[in-house]
């Protein structure tokens, strides 16, 4: 008997999909999550009316779930953190319309990880290639200019490759657990002066009064929500900006995720006066989101990058993401990484103009990665033999 085919289809939004179903196929990567994209698009965060429109491609065999993806139709480019603004600057200019567009991603989340959900035991390449080939198949189909999958894994980018999508690089720092006993084992491999400085940072925190209390999402109460809401606010506020989140949105990942999700909130005596938010896997730490009620001297570096480093060792994670941006995680022995993501480009000419750009922008990335690794703090013999 032949075997069923696959068939393609699209969900208008997370809910229409069975979550039992969703997360059988999901990968131990929190953002991939049934209860993640749920709090998200049913609070409103990512919804039409915030330029994310819910279009998540399923693979069926028959009438078993195969395959999925998250995709979303974008009508702007924000909250994506890969910048393609010129981009669609240059299609304006050629009088083509750049938006809308498909997004293979995870709204507003900057973290490397699988950008597919796969049924155990099946031909993971195949169905990788499958989405791929329905994505091109939909763009086609609606007109669309391009499709882009972002901060993709390494089995990812190597089948977008071989689809023949445009792969696009950028450089974040990220931290290395190289079996460290504690902190203080992983700030022997710095440079004296290096290690004298950290020393100071965390000092200084503590000489402001601050100790920090270590919550899961389900842990949480309703006065520490609101607390860390207000403080991801501030964050966005002070650049002029709505935050991307709402309380909603913030409480429905803490019920959901529970131990996926992790809050170090810094207390001033028994008040909160900032938080940062962390989620896990079986072996990486992500920092997602961070505040606090005022300035306090060192406490941003404390509360995004040295708490979470404590937490890698104490839980015996391997790597940890501080997110987006910042030459300053150099300083604290964060290392410079490669992140990928991938764009399919439906006009012939724009899509060899792209092609070109990131030849010269992948040249320059990679330079930028290799000048930024001089600035590390460790002693020259390096850490990996932690000496």
């Amino acid at each position: 008997m032949t075997p069923p085919a696959l068939q393609a289809r699209v969900a208008h939004g997370i809910v229409e999909i069975d979550a039992a179903q969703w997360n059988e196929l999901a990968p131990d990567y929190p953002f991939l999550r049934h209860e993640f994209l749920r709090a998200l698009e049913g609070t409103g965060c990512a919804s039409p009316a915030t330029g994310w429109t819910p279009r998540h491609l399923l693979i069926n065999r028959g009438n078993d779930l195969v395959a999925a993806a998250p995709l979303y139709e974008k009508s702007h480019s924000w909250g994506e953190f890969v910048f393609d603004f010129s981009w669609a600057r240059a299609f304006e200019e050629r009088g083509l319309s750049y938006y809308p567009k498909l997004l293979l991603a995870l709204p507003f989340t900057p973290a490397s990880g699988p950008r597919c959900l796969i049924r155990p035991g099946e031909d993971a390449s195949l169905l990788r290639r499958a989405l791929l080939q329905s994505i091109e198949q939909l763009a086609q189909h609606e007109q669309r200019s391009s499709a882009h999958a972002l901060f993709i894994d390494d089995a990812m980018r190597a089948d977008c490759e071989a689809a023949g999508w445009l792969l696009r690089s950028d450089c974040h720092f990220q931290w290395h657990n190289r079996g460290y006993a504690n902190f203080e084992d992983f700030l022997a491999t710095f440079a004296a002066d290096k290690r004298k400085k950290t020393r100071r940072e965390r000092r200084r925190v503590v000489e402001q009064g601050i100790h920090f209390e270590t919550l899961h999402g389900h842990e949480l109460n309703e006065s520490q929500l609101a607390a860390v809401y207000e403080f991801h606010a501030n964050t966005f506020a002070a650049h002029g900006h709505l935050p991307y989140l709402n309380l909603e949105c913030l409480h429905e990942m803490a019920t959901g995720l529970r131990e996926r999700m992790i809050v170090k909130l810094a207390m001033r005596g028994s008040q909160p006066v900032a938080a940062a938010v962390f989620f896990r896997s079986s072996d990486t730490l992500y920092g997602r989101y961070w505040g606090a009620n005022g300035a306090y001297h060192s406490l941003h570096f404390e509360a995004c990058y040295y708490q979470g480093i404590e937490l890698c060792i104490e839980l015996g994670l391997q790597r940890f993401e501080p997110g987006t941006q910042g030459e300053h995680k150099l300083a604290r022995g964060f290392e410079p990484a490669l992140t990928w993501s991938a764009h399919w480009i439906a006009d012939p000419v724009m899509r060899s103009a792209i092609a070109a750009y990131l030849r010269r922008e992948q040249a320059a990335v990679r330079n930028y990665a290799t000048e930024a690794a001089i600035h590390l703090p460790f002693r020259s013999a390096g850490p990996a033999d932690g000496s």
